[in-house]
């Protein structure tokens, strides 16, 4: 099973798109599946419910920062290098998927219960939250090489 795969799988077993994205990828940097499952608990429905940016590029962007960030105060290269990094892989998602918010993404907005409401009705998370782990995992292995 491909890294891809494994991402979509864990988000069918439950878990929201932007833990499916860092506790699939963030064990190649050494940050334990289960600390990356609890890190990236709240950043689902793009982030804690709120419909603002999707989960699957909040994980991704741990990622990236887990790969590439800098680990001292004022080291502007790494800084630079990570936030080009990531600039690209939210250029590269929002080209294919025309946005990186959560609520432009599903079409409705689950802040509020009439979006809850369309969300649960429509199967969303089920049918089109998916989509977006995919995506972002295959942006993130382009970008990991």
């Amino acid at each position: 099973m491909s890294e891809v795969e494994r991402a979509v799988s864990t988000y069918k077993e439950g878990f929201n798109c932007s833990q499916t994205l860092l506790s699939t990828y963030g064990t190649q940097f050494g940050i334990d599946r289960e600390i990356a499952l609890r890190l990236s608990s709240t950043f689902g429905g793009g982030i804690n419910g709120m419909g603002e940016t999707c989960g699957a590029v909040t994980g991704a962007l741990m990622v990236i920062g887990l790969k590439y960030g800098s680990t001292k105060a004022k080291d502007r290269k790494a800084e630079k290098k990570t936030y080009k990094i990531a600039r690209e892989f939210v250029d590269r998602f929002t080209s294919r998927n025309g946005s990186i918010k959560c609520k432009d993404l599903l079409g409705c907005d689950i802040s509020t219960p009439e979006g809850r409401e369309f969300q649960k009705k429509n199967k969303l998370y089920k049918t089109v939250c998916p989509n977006y782990v995919q995506s972002a995992a295959e942006i993130i292995e382009q970008i990991l090489e």
